[in-house]
């Protein structure tokens, strides 16, 4: 197995020792106790003797992938993941290799990745808080990327040679200070913002871990061409770059007019061959799925629960960003449900393996024209019912029959979780509230806001709760609907926040007679 190259990758380390600098300031000065398994390299690899090497500047030819061979270090305790049937219970024998290509159950259910907790609890939570930190920030491969950081937890038996990566993850965690505020009264509202990411938005989390495995299956002579999926946009575009990069051939099946220009031209540009029908994502779905079980094209979507394993991270990483606080909300937009329940994975292994003694409560929000889960919430649990879904301009999430309800279902009960929905009125208008104070934000993250502020006035998140709203793409792929908002155009939506620019004839007096009037209603009122 080939295990974590930068594991153990600190220059001035003879005792395995951590340096990490961004906390667990204990650890600092006192080796891993002895009671934690021996990791053993060879001395070729040794990090001691490894702390004069060139990283491959100065025309040595040495890169990252090279260095990484090289340190290649082995732990003497081997972690491993395999897929089971989804919530099967302790007596269920059923489970199957990472290197089949398998997305289903015997019974048809879904599957989930299983790893071997209790190899991974042979270390304590400070000891993976420690390690996760020492890789922040570096360029070692694959570590710079914040889904491979956490590779033990993700593919452990993967070699780092057949990741395909981007450096995607570590995104920017901010305080949205402005808008909690003046809008909500709250001092302690937080925007993961997954968005700022390779493809701009957070499929790039869950892909590099998909195509990697793909990479490897390849290798491995395994009957795999190329790599499908049904898209609304930013699945595909994840899916296009990636495999560019592995040099895999990617095929994408698009709903006809249902998705932006930013996003339609993201797999084009990537050469993904790309198919347009006419149908909506659910009707993609259906026909990826057939496709793939005659044809040698991997299924991307979230039904392969690989891409489950990359979005988990995303968890961590909030833990990580907070010095391990927990937060007491977090807030993700809901589509086909696969990101609800990767977040809850990652919480909770967070929780299994002791970096955490509790997990948040999770709000799923969807669009109020793609609810299915939001009306089986409210029903109590007692009726899921597919819907049709209608056109919304968080187009991503325009899914009436979605693959991982029972997941969603799963973490949500878990975690004491609520659903909460938006009209398009309500999500184009926090939207445009959110961008007017700084952000530029996509209609998917103005439905988690939307969420936020109905649960606000409800009294159900306080004031003083420390509360993560998870924006899942970036504002720059969905401009079209800002230019539409302000400019007034959206039929059926008075638009009440737009912001038009103002027509003023060319000459100083007329500049200056708008100027004032503009100053005059920005003055403070007392």
């Amino acid at each position: 197995m080939a295990a974590s190259a930068a594991l153990f990758h600190q220059p001035h380390c003879h005792n395995h020792c951590f340096t990490s600098k961004t906390s667990q300031p204990s650890l600092l000065k006192k080796p891993i106790s002895s009671n934690y398994p021996i990791i053993r390299a060879s001395s070729d690899n040794n990090p001691s003797q490894q702390k004069h090497t060139n990283r491959g500047g100065g025309g040595s030819g040495i890169n990252i992938r090279d260095e990484a061979r090289r340190r290649n270090v082995i732990h003497t305790h081997k972690f491993s993941a395999k897929y089971v049937p989804f919530n099967a219970g302790p007596s269920c024998t059923e489970s199957y290799s990472l290197d089949e290509v398998v997305y289903r159950s015997q019974s048809g259910g879904l599957l989930d990745v299983q790893h071997d907790m209790g190899a991974l609890k042979h270390y304590d939570g400070a000891y993976w808080k420690a390690l996760f930190d020492s890789r922040v920030g570096k360029t070692t491969w694959p570590y710079g990327s914040g889904v491979w950081s956490k590779k033990e937890w993700v593919l452990p038996e993967i070699d780092s040679d057949d990741i395909v990566s981007a450096f995607e993850g570590n995104s920017n965690l901010f305080w949205a200070e402005r808008f909690g505020k003046e809008f909500l009264q709250m001092n302690d509202l937080w925007v993961k913002h997954c968005g700022i990411s390779h493809t701009g938005s957070f499929k790039d989390l869950g892909m590099t871990v998909l195509v990697s495995q793909v990479n490897r299956l390849k290798k491995m002579n395994k009957p795999v061409i190329g790599v499908g999926c049904a898209s609304t946009g930013d699945t595909s575009a994840a899916l296009s770059a990636y495999c560019a990069s592995a040099g895999v051939p990617s095929i994408v099946f698009l709903p006809a007019n249902k998705i932006s220009i930013a996003q339609l031209v993201q797999p084009i540009a990537n050469g993904a061959f790309v198919l347009s029908l006419d149908t909506d994502f659910d009707g993609c779905m259906q026909l990826i799925r057939e496709v793939t079980s005659e044809l040698p094209i991997y299924l991307a979507n979230s039904l392969n629960s690989l891409r489950l394993e990359g979005q988990k991270t995303a968890a961590i990483e909030i833990l990580q960003q907070f010095d391990w606080e927990v937060p007491d909300w977090v807030i993700v937009p809901g589509g086909n449900l696969g990101n609800i329940y990767a977040f809850y994975k990652g919480f909770q292994m967070c929780k299994e393996l002791g970096l955490v003694d509790r997990i948040p409560r999770l709000v799923c929000a969807q669009a109020a024209n793609a609810n299915p889960l939001y009306l089986y919430y409210k029903s109590g649990w007692k009726d899921f019912n597919p819907v049709r879904a209608n056109t919304t301009f968080a187009s991503a999430i325009q899914i009436g029959d979605p693959v991982s309800i029972d997941r969603a279902v799963y973490a949500l009960k878990n975690c004491d979780g609520i659903v909460e929905e938006a009209t398009e009125e309500e999500l184009m208008d926090v939207s445009a509230q959110a961008d007017s104070t700084g952000m530029f934000v996509c209609p998917h993250t103005g439905v988690a806001l939307s969420a936020l502020i109905k649960l606000r006035c409800k009294g159900v998140i306080g004031k003083t709760d420390k509360t993560v709203v998870v924006s899942t793409a970036h504002g720059l792929k969905f401009t079209q609907s800002k230019i539409d908002y302000h400019s007034q155009n959206i039929k059926d939506m008075a638009c009440r926040l737009a912001n038009p620019p103002v027509s003023v004839k060319a000459d100083f007096g007329s500049v200056m007679d708008v100027l004032k009037k503009y100053l005059l209603s920005k003055e403070p009122k007392y």
